[in-house]
């Protein structure tokens, strides 16, 4: 169920052989990623839960359950900026209806991060997850 793109990174995962490279490649993601503009760093798309500080901001396209889910994220911290941008691969241009889905735990295990992060960001892992399975759920109408 994951996208192409999101795919195409547990390839890049598959070659990178030892947990520091893929570590790299994440953060190399995160450095990326689009940044958030500073109007869009507000109370409302602030993200609860996590170590750093995590925005979202969500982007709903159509209607009902076949409207088309997109974000941009930032976080001052490069790991999870990393993370941000991986979720983007995992949820972006899904329908809201296919958001909610998703298992992202299992899918991020796919990558090998479930065993390499900390609790913290795990924790601020699954807060993400949650904030963006709450915008599609309240966008299916």
């Amino acid at each position: 169920m994951a996208q192409d793109r999101f795919e195409d990174l547990v390839e890049t995962f598959e070659f990178l052989d030892d947990w520091e490279d893929r570590y790299r490649h994440v953060i190399d993601m995160g450095k990326a990623f689009p940044p958030l503009p500073d109007a869009l760093k507000v109370a409302a798309t602030k993200v609860d839960g996590c170590a750093s500080q995590v925005w979202l901001h969500p982007r709903i396209d159509g209607q009902g359950p076949d409207a088309t889910f997109d974000f941009d994220g930032e976080s001052d911290a490069m790991i999870v900026r990393g993370l941000i941008a991986v979720l983007h691969d995992l949820y972006g241009g899904l329908t809201v209806k296919a958001v909610g889905e998703v298992d992202a735990i299992a899918e991020m295990g796919r990558l090998g991060l479930n065993e390499h992060l900390s609790s913290q960001r795990s924790n601020g892992l699954r807060a993400m997850v949650e904030r963006i399975r709450q915008v599609a759920a309240s966008a299916v109408g």
